[in-house]
This record gives structure tokens, C-alpha cells and sequence, in this order.
């Protein structure tokens, strides 16, 4: 693929910046779009090997679309990560302050910790939110809620079309759009014996129901996408990615990274002990590359390796890293659905061992200052 050239979305994020990597390393020349390149949060793309002959960023918001043409043209093919959700932030204490502000039409989720120093561990470190759901980080606030909905649905729906079309307009050969398993998971009527594959959608009344705008917004977009597929005659495939974990190449934490997080460190409020399908985000990375290469990729695929439950997790966990709190209080969720990966293992596509993924986030974790081991 030596001198292809292809623009990825949202190039800074957790998974994006892995992708970014990997095409690197695979001889393509991208334009990575960001909100704005000169921000020290985007540095470690400019250190990728390759990076300085093979990598341009542009700053782009994917609501602009003058960005995004110029961004997309010159290019053949075109990974649409990027997906516009509130902004969080972190630190490592566990008993530091929930806050909630707006700045530049984001929400963001402030955990102050004032014993700390600046310029310590203690400082926020920006939290970039994945597959999560935002009704469980807000509680009691719903001027917050209807916030969420408002940055969540809009710029998601708005935010893809205006790719598709500037690619429309460009003569892009194919589109990935990464979608998520939560576009799948949510649908009260797929039969409780059968495992969900790329037929099922998740419903979009239930979604609104029980205030699940983060997957609202990726039902309505990745629908959108496939209507105007449909319409225009572009060569559309989307990827959904389930629960992503693993090493980060970034300096912001995601919101997954964060849950993990807690798992470890344990939390005073139960955690709902239920079936989690995890990815290594390096997987889901070589998936995008491979759907995007196969040329007879048509589709939906989903991205999803290991189902587990939160307590085997945890035991796994814990026969390694034995010396910290990890959660103890938990509530039951009841029958769960799981999710088939079988499409995607027929174009070539592996997924590496649960543990290496585990035993890669937690040194990153400790590297990062994020853990603190207990006395045993």
C-alpha cells in the first residue's frame, strides 16, 4: 500500500491513534484530522515512525465541512473514528469531588482532588469518553442529561453525513465508519437464545427510554450512513467495536481505560456484574485495516473477543495483581445477550489472549502513576 493516501477522523483518539500506527508502519500517507494539531495532546502522533514523512494533521471538526473537504481530498479511502461526545477529566483519588461545567459547548466532568499539589499526580488529566454510558456518570442532574443528549446526537448525526458527503464529493473508493456494539446490543425482541450478529439493531425507543444517548447517537448515525449509502451508491463498511481495552498511546485516558480503572482500585457504589465483550484496541486497529483492504468486505462487522462477566475479570486480575482493592460490591444484571465476531473471523481476522490485553492496561496504568498497590 506504499504511497496510498487515506484521512482518519478524530486521528488523536484511543483508538485512532493506534490505527494511525499501524497504517504508518504499513507504508500509507494520512491525513489525520484533529481540533487542532498544535495542541500538546496530539504530540504523539508526530512521533510515530513515519510520522514526519507520512503524517498531516488538519484541523478539522467533522460540523465543518469546508475542514473536512480539504482534509478528505487527495485521498482514497477514508476512516471515519471520530465520533463528537462530552469531554471528561480525571484524577487518581478515589475520594476527590465531582463537579460538572461547560466549556466550549462540552461537558465536562471535573473530579477535583485539592489535596494535591500542582503539578503533581493529582492534577486532571483529560478523559476522552468511549463506549459509556453517560446517564451512569451524571447523576441527579438533568439539565445535564438533555446536555449530554443535545452534544451527543446532533454532532454524531451531523458529523458523519457531512464525511460522507465531502467523500461523495471527493470520489472517496471506500468509507470505514467505526460504529459500536451498542448500535446491537440493545433490542428487546432478538431471541433470547440466539447469538446477536450484524442483522440485529439495537432499538431506538428503548435507547430513548432508558436515556442512553451515547447509543442513540451511534444507532442514528451509523442508520444515517447506510441510508445515504444506499442513496448515493458509496462504498460504505462500518466496524463495531464492543467494550475496547488496552495499552493507550495518547495522554488522555478513555472512558473505558477509566472503568477499568475502578475495577481495580474499587469503588464504594455496587457495580452491575454483568457480560462484558472485550477487544484489545490494537485488535480492533488491525480489524479496521483489514475490512478496509479486503475488497470484498461488504457489511457491517463486529469487533468483539472475549465475553466475561465483571467477577472474571476480576479473578484473572487478581491471580496477576494480587495487591490491590478491586471491587467487592456488586449487583446482578440477569441474562445477557452475546455477541458473534464470526463475520469478521472469516476475512483472517484474530483476536489476541484476554490477559495479555489485562496485563498490558495495568502497566500502562502503573507506568502512568494511575495504581497504587495495598498491603497484602
Amino acid at each position: 500500500m506504499e504511497g496510498k493516501k487515506i484521512c482518519v477522523t478524530g486521528a488523536g483518539g484511543y483508538i485512532a491513534s493506534w490505527l494511525v500506527k499501524l497504517l504508518l508502519s504499513k507504508g500509507y500517507k494520512i491525513n489525520g484530522t484533529v481540533r487542532d494539531p498544535d495542541n500538546e495532546k496530539n504530540d504523539h502522533l508526530k512521533k510515530f515512525d513515519m510520522a514526519s514523512e507520512n503524517l498531516q494533521l488538519f484541523k478539522a471538526d467533522v460540523l465543518n465541512y469546508g475542514e473536512l473537504f480539504e482534509a478528505i481530498q487527495g485521498c482514497e479511502g477514508v476512516f471515519h473514528v471520530a465520533s463528537p461526545v462530552p469531554g471528561f477529566k480525571l484524577v487518581p483519588n478515589p475520594e476527590a469531588l465531582l463537579s460538572a461545567e461547560h466549556q466550549n459547548g462540552a461537558i465536562l466532568l471535573i473530579l477535583h482532588n485539592h489535596q494535591c499539589q500542582k503539578g503533581s499526580l493529582g492534577d486532571p488529566v483529560e478523559v476522552s469518553p468511549c463506549d459509556l454510558e453517560v446517564t451512569a456518570l451524571s447523576h441527579g442532574s438533568s439539565s445535564l442529561l438533555q446536555k449530554c443528549k443535545t452534544d451527543m446526537i446532533t454532532p454524531a448525526l451531523t458529523g458523519t453525513l457531512n464525511v460522507l458527503k465531502a467523500c461523495s464529493e471527493v470520489g472517496i473508493k471506500r468509507v470505514l465508519l467505526v460504529s459500536s456494539s451498542v448500535t446491537i446490543l440493545r433490542n428487546s425482541s432478538w431471541p433470547k437464545d440466539r447469538v446477536m450478529d450484524e442483522s440485529c439493531w439495537s432499538e431506538e425507543h428503548l435507547l430513548r427510554e432508558t436515556k442512553h444517548w451515547y447509543g442513540l447517537s451511534k444507532t442514528l448515525a451509523e442508520r444515517a450512513a447506510w441510508e445515504y449509502s444506499k442513496k448515493t451508491g458509496l462504498n460504505l463498511v462500518t466496524v463495531c467495536p464492543s467494550m475496547v481495552y488496552g495499552p493507550l498511546l495518547q495522554s488522555t485516558v478513555n472512558a473505558t481505560s477509566l472503568m477499568l480503572l475502578d475495577i481495580i482500585k474499587g469503588t464504594s457504589e455496587p457495580m452491575v456484574d454483568k457480560l462484558w465483550h472485550f477487544v484489545d484496541v490494537r485488535d480492533v486497529a488491525d480489524a479496521l485495516l483489514l475490512v478496509y483492504e479486503t475488497a470484498e468486505a461488504s457489511g457491517r462487522y463486529i469487533c468483539a473477543a472475549h465475553p466475561s462477566y465483571l467477577h472474571e475479570i476480576i479473578t484473572k486480575l487478581k491471580s496477576i495483581y494480587p495487591n490491590y482493592k478491586y471491587q467487592q460490591n456488586f449487583t446482578e444484571f440477569g441474562p445477557e445477550y452475546r455477541l458473534s465476531s464470526e463475520k469478521l473471523k472469516t476475512l483472517g481476522w484474530k483476536a489476541r489472549p484476554l490477559e495479555e490485553t489485562l496485563v498490558d492496561s495495568v502497566e500502562f496504568f502503573r507506568q502512568a502513576g494511575l495504581l497504587e498497590e495495598v498491603a497484602a
